[in-house]
């Protein structure tokens, strides 16, 4: 929701979802080609090894200013290989860290942190509606059936 609200600010923005999944069953390099074809565009860069596609992401994105979004991040060498430190982007840029284990970000350096509480029911409702059916404010009465159902998925 944020993303999309402050994306239009950035010349480049991409939203790693996933990062733990993808990096585990693909691998970091996967990350990066991902992340470089967002920000980047239609050309199309094959990165081999994190090695090299840490010198190409730095090389790509350091004049940019980037919105850059890691969803559930759960090791060092994920943030390590995508978003190094901030001489990394440019001026403006902005990481967005989503994690389990805050010692990631003490690790990383990352000077601000903001703690999520959890949604309470009648909230996680409300957002399964938006994000999983489109829905925002009104609900169509027909959908009274279906909703009951969704209840038991919060």
């Amino acid at each position: 929701l944020v993303y999309n609200f402050i994306a239009r600010h950035f010349e480049a923005t991409c939203f790693l979802e996933n990062v733990r999944e993808t990096s585990n069953k693909k691998g970091l390099e996967r990350l990066q080609n991902i992340l470089l074809s967002k920000i980047v565009g239609d050309m199309k860069i094959k990165v081999t090894n994190s090695s090299e596609g840490t010198q190409i992401i730095k090389r790509m994105l350091k004049e940019k200013k980037v919105l850059l979004v890691l969803d559930d991040v759960n090791d060092q060498k994920q943030l390590q290989a995508i978003i190094g430190s901030p001489d990394w982007f440019g001026r403006g840029s902005r990481v967005i860290i989503t994690t389990r284990d805050e010692r990631l970000l003490t690790l990383h350096n990352v000077k601000i942190t903001y703690e999520v509480r959890e949604l309470n029911e009648k909230h996680a409702l409300q957002l399964l509606t938006q994000k999983a059916f489109g829905l925002e404010k009104k609900v169509d009465p027909s959908y009274h059936g279906y909703f009951e159902s969704r209840e038991s998925l919060v």
